[in-house]
């Protein structure tokens, strides 16, 4: 598995899991607990939920699906902005922590920005460092200028910032994606199927069979062909999962950039943070 390397000096995998709209349908718990193990196993350890999602019904999930096997997953979830003052921030890691059924997140992220201010957030965040409940801090959906507001107000700690990023939104690549490198700071891409419509793009299909790919997996290869940064496809099927790891395997030459370039053309101008 291709990695990429945190601030701190820890690995994470270059495609997680992400868990957006799971545990919501309990015909399908079964299959989405095992597919998550299945991905834990061969390697995608990186696994991405947060409170939000399904108002905790996802993390219990994931909490069913790493049971006894805590040590091997590196565990993400985030943080309401509502729940993200620094009392807010405590309680919320408690709940989150109850329903995963652990005792440590790996990371930890404010979902989107509130108006609770950057200050409190980073201290209710160092709290829970400190006292070993989270192993780091990071963000989700902030923009360039947000994120130099959060580093003014103390945020040097700042683990990753998780942005929506695939092909057919490449808007960071103007200026959040240049200073995160110049940082060191690795960018999260969620979404990078664009929930599965890139799937079924003629042009990016036409591209993807003519190199002999699947516009999964070459979607996939193209997000993780750039320099510091994690995908968290989300797979409900184990089938889905394997076409999603099979993304490890394309080989992107020149030609290939250069056509994606021409149906998904990088941005000319800066332009607002996209987020679904």
């Amino acid at each position: 598995m291709k990695t990429v390397r945190l601030l701190d000096g820890a690995t994470v995998p270059a495609i997680g899991q992400g868990t957006w709209m799971m545990g919501e349908d309990p015909r399908r718990r079964a299959e989405e607990i095992a597919t998550l193990q299945e991905g834990v196993d061969r390697g995608a350890s990186l696994i991405d939920t947060a409170e939000m999602y399904g108002e905790g019904a996802s993390e219990e999930l994931v909490g069913e699906a790493i049971a006894g096997r805590r040590d091997a997953v590196f565990l993400v979830s985030k943080v309401y902005p509502w729940n993200a003052s620094r009392a807010g921030v405590i309680a919320a890691c408690e709940r989150s922590l109850k329903r995963l059924k652990t005792d440590r997140l790996d990371l930890f992220l404010l979902h989107w920005r509130g108006e609770h201010p950057f200050a409190e957030t980073i201290a209710g965040f160092e709290s829970l460092r400190k006292a070993g409940k989270i192993r780091r801090w990071g963000v989700s959906n902030l923009d360039l200028a947000e994120m130099g507001e959060l580093f003014e107000a103390g945020g040097g700690g700042c683990a990753t910032d998780q942005v929506l990023y695939n092909l057919s939104r490449r808007g960071v690549e103007w200026d959040l994606l240049p200073w995160a490198r110049s940082v060191n700071l690795p960018i999260m891409a969620y979404s990078p199927l664009e929930q599965a419509r890139l799937l079924f793009d003629a042009e990016l299909k036409a591209i993807a069979e003519s190199h002999g790919y699947s516009a999964a997996q070459l979607a996939l290869a193209w997000v993780i062909d750039h320099v510091g940064v994690v995908a968290i496809p989300k797979a409900s099927s184990r089938r889905r999962l394997a076409e999603n790891l099979s993304a490890l395997a394309v080989e992107m030459r020149p030609d290939l950039r250069r056509a994606l370039d021409r149906a998904f053309p990088p941005p000319d101008r800066a332009t607002p943070l996209e987020m679904l």
